[in-house]
């Protein structure tokens, strides 16, 4: 009897050791927020993976990036258009039902885009994902035709190419009335200061687009011959030498979506972040220029967006 009192009496004291126990955690979790995550995730296959925690899931690259590089609220560019469009128009440089009926089976021009082509645009111009290829266009007109040393003294006139008009840029400009080299360097629709004129043909020398290898010093192809456009314009406003570049790569990366994405996610692999690189950087050579897109890809898989254009209208 006296064992089985003692049993009983240590039974006793571990309830009530085990009840206190209970309490005390009732209690803890009552007061205290807790979260259990796991420290491994196991995956189809069986193997374990470790769970990242506190970072996004989200292994898409697109959305990864795309906020830095391509923000869909645009960017506003310190260009005064006003009735550049229209100037165009008059001369010849555009012909307006060549222009709009590209875009009739693409639902045509917004209200904003008509008025760039045929109204006058107050306020700066903003970029964005979806007038970017009106927006090339039109720059592209106005980089063609638009008086500037650099197409009438620059690579262009090389006479080992032929002559100026057999280039991408020239000979596939076919929204004009009459041939493109009718217009080719003869509108002054903005004048440049020398000292302006310096600053564009020094910022052309080093912007390059993936799908040429030359700058926009030789604007052989739409893109260049756009860039050239937008860089004058820049000029014309003011804007310093390092704003033209980060303007002109956020013009670049609305122009070639998946190129860009895709230079963020190798910067990324690279310990990198897109706001770590100046502008001119990943505008050079190494980065924007064909070759050097090419060797970025043999490192990195391609991000795919959908988007982009190619060298014509």
């Amino acid at each position: 009897m006296k064992h089985l009192s003692q049993y009983i009496k240590n039974v006793s004291y571990r309830y009530v050791a085990l009840g206190a126990l209970f309490s005390v955690a009732f209690l803890f979790f009552l007061i205290f927020e807790v979260r259990i995550v796991p420290r491994f995730k196991i995956a189809r296959t069986g193997e374990p993976t470790v769970a990242h925690v506190g970072t996004s899931t989200n292994t898409d690259p697109v959305s990864g990036y795309a906020a830095e590089v391509l923000p869909e609220e645009g960017v506003v560019l310190p260009v005064s258009w006003g009735d550049l469009g229209k100037k165009m128009i008059a001369s010849g440089v555009i012909d307006q039902k060549a222009f709009e009926s590209i875009y009739q089976n693409r639902g045509g021009l917004t209200p904003d885009e008509n008025t760039m082509l045929v109204g006058t645009l107050d306020g700066p111009l903003r970029i964005t994902p979806e007038n970017s290829g009106v927006l090339l266009n039109l720059l592209w007109a106005f980089g063609l035709a638009n008086k500037n040393p650099i197409l009438e003294q620059g690579p262009m006139q090389d006479p080992q190419y032929g002559g100026a008009g057999k280039f991408a840029s020239t000979g596939g400009w076919s929204l004009s009335v009459g041939d493109s080299m009718d217009h080719y360097s003869m509108h002054t629709f903005v004048t440049l200061t020398d000292e302006e004129q310096a600053l564009v043909e020094k910022v052309s020398k080093g912007i390059y687009r993936p799908c040429c290898g030359n700058s926009v010093y030789f604007p052989d192809c739409n893109h260049g011959m756009a860039m050239l456009g937008l860089l004058e314009l820049l000029a014309a406003q003011g804007v310093h030498e390092a704003d033209m570049y980060r303007y002109a790569l956020s013009v670049n990366a609305y122009w070639f979506p998946e190129t860009y994405l895709t230079i963020a996610k190798y910067l990324d692999s690279q310990g990198l972040a897109w706001s770590d690189m100046s502008p001119q950087e990943i505008l050079g050579y190494n980065f924007s220029s064909s070759a050097g897109y090419q060797n970025i890809l043999s490192q990195v898989e391609p991000v795919s967006s959908g988007k982009g254009g190619g060298c014509g209208v």
